[in-house]
């Protein structure tokens, strides 16, 4: 009598090599990349370890103010940004700079470093804990950890984050020394970049006993190389602090305030005559 599972008279095979290949890595590759959301790297205890692994405290919280009345256009602050934190290419600069004018016709130079919301869109949709609010409100990354997926450059409302396409580590660096040398390390081909408030001068600076937003040392290169004194940088939790003094005495507004994303660089709007 024929089987009545086979039609055609020969016994069904219930599993192949390939089958059985496919099976063997499918739940091989399952199993490594539980253990990695669970217990390795990506893990919801290892991402939230990383804010632990700063020296950034909440005692302080930096903020900057540009004063777009008193800034002149003359982009140091933009070239000093490249030099100092060693970006050579102008498609991937940190702090963007660019000609404005307002509704009324005043003419402008808008500038916009990364404004390190402390409700930071980029920060809530990267898969890998690469980026994160630190207590001090500085939004923070680790290149290292970056797997290039530029969720943080999509979900980011003010445009301040660039993925690097290139291998750019023999490019030449054509705003050092004139505005300033390498104070980090360059990034690699395949991370998203971004402003990081010269994070590095105020950690150390710290550690040395300077105040970041008063002495230069400790202070975002932008701010100290303005010319005018059009920015200006310092721990809002201290009332005698440059930028606390600031904001006391000038009205100033935030960038698209009503995304709640609750930026930590404020404006003065612009309102001298056109020349």
């Amino acid at each position: 009598m024929s089987d009545t599972n086979d039609t055609n008279g020969k016994k069904p095979t219930l599993l192949t090599r390939r089958d059985a290949l496919k099976i063997f890595v499918g739940t091989g590759a399952a199993a490594l990349l539980s253990q990695v959301f669970t217990s390795g790297p990506l893990s919801a205890d290892a991402i939230q370890g990383l804010a632990r692994e700063t020296q950034a405290s909440a005692q302080h919280e930096w903020h900057m103010a540009i004063d777009l009345e008193k800034c002149i256009g003359c982009r140091y602050c933009v070239w000093a940004c490249q030099a100092v934190n060693d970006v050579p290419l102008d498609e991937m600069r940190w702090n963007v700079g660019f000609p404005e004018r307002t509704e009324n016709g005043t003419e402008f130079f808008m500038t916009r470093p990364c404004l390190h919301c402390q409700e930071a869109p980029c920060v809530k949709v990267c898969p890998v804990g690469a980026t994160w609010v630190r207590e001090d409100g500085i939004v923070a990354m680790d290149y290292d950890r970056c797997i290039g997926c530029r969720y943080c450059e999509v979900a980011c409302p003010y445009d301040v984050r660039r993925f690097n396409w290139r291998a750019i580590g023999d490019t030449e660096n054509s705003y050092q020394p004139t505005w300033g040398n390498a104070e980090v390390d360059r990034r690699s081909r395949g991370v998203v970049e971004k402003c990081t408030f010269c994070v590095h001068r105020i950690d150390r600076g710290l550690a040395q006993g300077l105040t970041p937003g008063v002495d230069p040392q400790a202070t975002p290169a932008c701010v100290v190389i303005c010319p005018v004194g059009a920015r200006v940088f310092g721990d809002v939790n201290d009332d005698e602090s440059p930028i606390s003094q600031f904001l006391a005495e000038h009205d100033t507004f935030r960038l698209r305030e009503d995304f709640g994303t609750e930026p930590k660089v404020h404006y003065v709007q612009p309102t001298k005559e056109e020349a």
